[in-house]
């Protein structure tokens, strides 16, 4: 079958990387089963897999792709979950949670064997190209919100880098939920999108806020870190799911955040559960995920360099 895969790793030219070609179809397991795949939506996490992060060596050749929304062998239409192992479910016991592409094949590609646990039915309202965008990026901003925040309708949240997945994921996710959402970038056009999208205010990366803010959602890392923690009112919750501009922000801010009492909280994906209630919210809300760009999956090169080059706003689905 035809798919898009990690041959190597190359961590300064990560394209270099990329193969597209044909890969064995995938045979389920005991406890799994194949899902043909409709769509199949690209994250960072693609990138750094072929920068080598968070793959071995032994995993090569990998199929990349986390998300993907499809059919299963009885023909319904369904989206797949893509923390594998977490509960242990198609899994030895005691085995780690991974990310399909980490240690099992992923979804660029026809087909794609995943434990029958991880597969969820996808709502009528949803095509798949929306759907395959949610496991990921929405699914993370969905947890970092509303069970790592705890924000409610009203509060403030500022969303630091508009125009990242997990972060127009969060503008697009808490103005639907009656969030007052900030937002920052360093891109003009991105900032008036985001306004668009329904956020309250956009601003300059680092400019000073009109006021402070309940809850910060971080995924840029050390470029963005001081002004996320001062951006913060008394108490506030500061939660980081990435660190795109590097892990070591040149201040922690640690008298802040101890004088302050604020909250540093780290998020990983999200549950099963989570995924489910989150399907369920676009279903009845009629909110759903901006999609920059489809492309056929023969084209995922070209896909794989408007990520790399910053050039995209929302998510890019591939159809196999």
């Amino acid at each position: 079958m035809f798919a898009a895969y990690a041959a190597r790793f190359d961590r300064e030219h990560p394209l270099n990387a990329l193969e597209l070609g044909d890969r064995p179809e995938p045979v389920a397991p005991p406890g799994w089963t194949v899902v043909d795949v409709r769509a199949a939506s690209l994250n960072h996490h693609d990138l750094w897999s072929l920068r080598g992060i968070g793959l071995g060596e032994e995993a090569l050749p990998m199929i990349l792709g986390c998300d993907a929304a499809g059919t299963d062998p009885d023909g319904n239409e369904v989206v797949v979950h893509s923390v594998i192992g977490a509960t242990g479910h198609g899994v030895p016991p005691g085995e780690r949670r991974s990310l399909l592409t980490e240690k099992y094949q992923g979804t660029f590609a026809a087909k794609v064997a995943v434990p029958s646990w991880n597969v969820l039915p996808k709502p009528k309202e949803l095509s798949f190209e929306e759907a395959a965008c949610l496991p990921t990026a929405y699914l993370t901003a969905y947890r970092m919100l509303f069970s790592n925040a705890g924000v409610r309708p009203g509060d403030t949240v500022l969303v630091q880098g508009a125009g990242g997945g997990v972060a127009t994921a969060a503008i697009v996710l808490g103005a639907a939920a009656g969030l007052r959402v900030l937002v920052t970038s360093r891109d003009e056009a991105k900032r008036k999108r985001a306004l668009e999208l329904g956020a309250e205010g956009a601003f300059e990366s680092g400019a000073r806020l009109p006021r402070r803010v309940d809850a910060v959602i971080e995924t840029v890392g050390a470029a963005t870190w001081s002004h996320s923690v001062k951006s913060l009112r008394p108490g506030g919750t500061l939660v980081i799911s990435g660190a795109t501009s590097g892990q070591a922000p040149p201040s922690a801010e640690l008298n802040r955040i101890f004088f302050l009492e604020l909250k540093v909280i780290g998020s990983t994906m999200g549950s099963k559960e989570e995924l489910a209630s989150l399907l369920s919210f676009c279903a009845a809300t009629g909110v759903r995920p901006l999609i920059d760009t489809v492309l056929p999956l023969e084209r995922a090169q070209e896909g794989f360099t408007k990520m790399a080059h910053g050039d995209v706003f929302g998510k890019i689905v591939f159809n196999p």
